[in-house]
Formats: C-alpha cells, structure tokens, sequence
C-alpha cells in the first residue's frame, strides 16, 4: 500500500477564496497532502491569489505547474481544485492542456453560486455593504497572508470585487463560454469525461436532512455552512452551504451527495468531520483512480 497513491503525473492542490497552503500547525489540505504522500504520491500545494478572478488567478496557477514540472522533470500535473479552485484548474487546462492531465473539481461552483449571487443582491456594486463586505474579505485576506508559512513568491494582488462578480451565476456563464471543457450538456448530468486530452473529474457533498449525519458538535463551521445554505433557492436543500450539488457537476461525477458541507471536503476544520464522513479517504481513492486510468 506504499505506493497506492503514487500516480504518474504529480498532483497539484488549488486552493479555493481566501486560500493559503499552510497556516501555523494549519494547512489548508488537513490530513490530505501528508495521507497522500504516505502512500507515495508527489504533492504540491500552491498559492494563487487569495482574492481575484479565476483567470488572474489561472495564470498565477500556470506559473506554479511549469516550477513543478521543472522541479520533477514530469511532463504533465494533475490537477485538483477545491471551490474557485477548480475554476482556476480549469483555466490553466484549457489554455494549456498539454501540461494537464486530469482536473478534478472538488466542490467547485461549475455553474456558480447561490450565495454570491445573494451577497451581490445585499451588496450592490458601489454600496456601502459592498464597502464593509471588500474591507472584511481583504482584512482576512491580509491576515492569512501574513499568518502564511510555505509560500515564499512575490506578494499576490488582491481584488475582493472581481472575486465576489465571477463567482456569481453570470459570472461563471461568462466563464464558462470562454472554457466550457468537462461542462456536462444537461443540468445535473456528467459532461465529457475527456477534452483535448485532458480528463475531468468531480465531486461534492451536501448537507444533510439528518442534521447529526455529516456533523460534528465541535465543527463551529458546519454550522456557518447551514446558515449560508438558507441564501440557497434553485438549490435548497442540495448544497454544501456554499455550492450547490448540481452546480459542482464536471467530466466524471465521482459523487454528488457526501455527507460533508464545502469545509469538511477537505477536511478543515481539524479534521472535526461527522458520522459517515471520510473526505481523506476520497482524496486517496481518487490517487489511485488516476493511478489505475495512467495518470
């Protein structure tokens, strides 16, 4: 089991908004890079822009794959992308998909988001909430910067309002007529399991009815995500509080209904999953999907 997870190509972690790789005895892939690494994989967290659009931020990400493919002398990168950090992977793939050879969105908003199309309906361009909503997100922004421990480039531009617009259900259609690769053709389908060579994959989970399935008593931000899942309306009651199910469709659909909400799916939070929950071990059956299919 050793090498169980050792695929051909390294993988890459994207972080999604407000992203870091490591705060102090905190990283943002908790338990997941260091299980992944246990059993033989080459993983390279990185840092993209904590606050921007998906297409600064995607360009940022194709400087990081060609340090990683010169530090390991590999030909291509897998990709996986948590929230905005699959929009970002999906970037990076559809302008350069020969050093791409799989991305995998992991609770990605593919068609956008209920809850930023809510805080751009309660914080319209040039208010005064959408001036307290920028301070608050470029101040945590700037707090985790400073609190950052691995990443060691050149300072990241920030931009609160490109992050809250492309992430609104128009923003994303916008995007995703300029990248439609591994979009599904009906809502809540599978789309192209390859493009341009290149494989997608995702995943997501959702909160639960039963409130104690998928929930820790001590996971303070599982009830954060049950309270933003009432912004929730096309997608009520099938979300992760921040993305919905169908939302979060890409390529092959591993899974649309874990019991993990948009934290827990990379097992923030220190790891305070529910009952039934196992977002490591997702992290590592997809290592060794990608392994099996030669990736």
């Amino acid at each position: 089991m050793a090498d169980s997870a050792k695929t051909r190509y390294p993988l890459v972690l994207v972080p999604g908004l407000l992203g870091f790789v490591r705060l102090p005895g905190y990283p943002y892939w908790y338990g997941i890079e260091s299980a992944l690494r246990r059993e033989g994989a080459q993983v390279f967290p990185v840092l993209v822009s904590a606050l921007h659009d998906s297409e600064v931020r995607g360009e940022q990400l194709l400087e990081r794959i060609q340090a990683v493919l010169e530090r390991t002398g590999a030909d291509k990168v897998n990709l996986i992308g948590h929230s905005q950090g699959a929009l970002t992977a999906r970037y990076a793939a559809a302008l350069r998909p020969q050093q791409v050879a799989s991305v995998t969105s992991v609770a990605g908003p593919n068609h956008g988001s209920e809850l930023a199309d809510h805080l751009q309906r309660r914080a319209p361009p040039g208010s005064l909430r959408e001036g307290l909503l920028v301070a608050l997100m470029v101040g945590v922004a700037h707090c985790l910067a400073w609190l950052e421990r691995d990443y060691q480039g050149l300072r990241l531009p920030l931009d609160a309002r490109a992050a809250q617009r492309c992430l609104t259900r128009a923003g994303v259609a916008a995007f995703n007529a300029r990248f439609p690769q591994g979009l599904p053709d009906t809502w809540g389908g599978m789309g192209p399991a390859q493009v341009q060579g290149v494989r997608y994959y995702s995943w997501t989970g959702t909160l639960q009815a039963d409130a104690s399935r998928g929930s820790n008593r001590m996971d303070l931000t599982h009830y954060a995500c049950r309270l933003l899942a009432r912004t929730f309306v096309e997608e009520a009651r099938h979300c992760d509080g921040l993305v919905g199910r169908y939302s979060a469709h890409l390529g092959e659909v591993i899974g649309d209904d874990y019991p993990l909400d948009h934290l827990d799916i990379v097992n923030q939070g220190f790891g305070l999953v529910g009952r039934g929950a196992d977002p490591v071990g997702l992290f590592l059956a997809h290592a060794r999907r990608l392994r099996e299919a030669g990736l």
